[in-house]
């Protein structure tokens, strides 16, 4: 089953795939929609998401070869996957593991190439399926307010926490833990070493406040560059700077 998706088609360069994060839809990337006029664009609503809520993936793969027959269907064969947090995890994984044909790079903002330990992989599916089944059992706005105050998201202003419990809170719960444990961290493999070696252009976008995932992306030697006045949620932070950060790096592709 392909997944839900708007396109838009221009002549003459690669698509730009955009794929959102845990919580969001497409529509998370439509105002950047006119910063890139001259490209193709297709905004894809991720499995347990958007329009594509009803849609249940078993894992990693299952995405990856959906994500493969909507870009068949809309007819993208050669493009950029723009993923942010868990739509960056996807698309890290595609590029690695996954049927890439066409894929001419790879841009990720705060997502986790993945855990490199056993200990670390069985904490984090504790901790997963704990956030699953309080989206089952809870109200909604409450599983947001506390899923907002995790210390990654340290940065928002309670103003900001409430706009994202508002906009989020349009989801259904239980699309939302199932693609949760599907595709769990822990259920990720660790992507690093595949990242390290391809041979596209890919490039880690990382918020200047997001003290974790900067730390993480220079660990583990990933192609870091840093978006200003922004935490982990960067292209929403601070838009400007992000569609400045993705214009160079795909003028810097053309120009290679």
């Amino acid at each position: 089953m392909i997944l839900h998706a708007r396109a838009n088609s221009v002549a003459g360069r690669p698509w730009l795939v955009w794929l959102h994060g845990f919580l969001g839809s497409r529509r998370e990337w439509l105002p950047f929609a006119g910063e890139f006029t001259h490209w193709s664009q297709l905004w894809i609503d991720l499995p347990g998401h958007g329009g594509s809520a009803q849609i249940l993936a078993r894992d990693f793969a299952d995405v990856s070869q959906r994500l493969r027959a909507t870009l068949a269907h809309y007819g993208v064969t050669h493009y950029w996957l723009v993923g942010y947090s868990l739509g960056g995890r996807i698309a890290m994984y595609h590029a690695c593991y996954g049927h890439a044909d066409g894929l001419a790079g790879l841009v990720v903002e705060g997502g986790n190439p993945g855990l490199a330990c056993k200990a670390g992989r069985e904490q984090r599916m504790q901790s997963d399926m704990q956030w699953a089944q309080r989206l089952r059992a809870q109200p909604l706005p409450d599983v947001l307010d506390a899923w907002y105050r995790q210390p990654v998201f340290s940065d928002l202003t309670p103003l900001q926490r409430s706009e994202l419990i508002a906009l989020r809170g349009r989801n259904n719960p239980l699309s939302l833990a199932a693609m949760l444990e599907a595709t769990s961290l822990a259920r990720q493999p660790d992507l690093a070493p595949a990242l390290r070696a391809l041979t596209i252009p890919f490039t880690y976008l990382c918020g200047e406040r997001d003290a974790k995932f900067r730390a993480l992306a220079q660990a583990r030697a990933l192609p870091l560059r840093v978006i200003p006045a922004a935490g982990h949620n960067a292209h929403r932070e601070n838009p400007g700077a992000f569609s400045n950060a993705l214009r160079e790096i795909l003028a810097q592709a053309d120009e290679d």
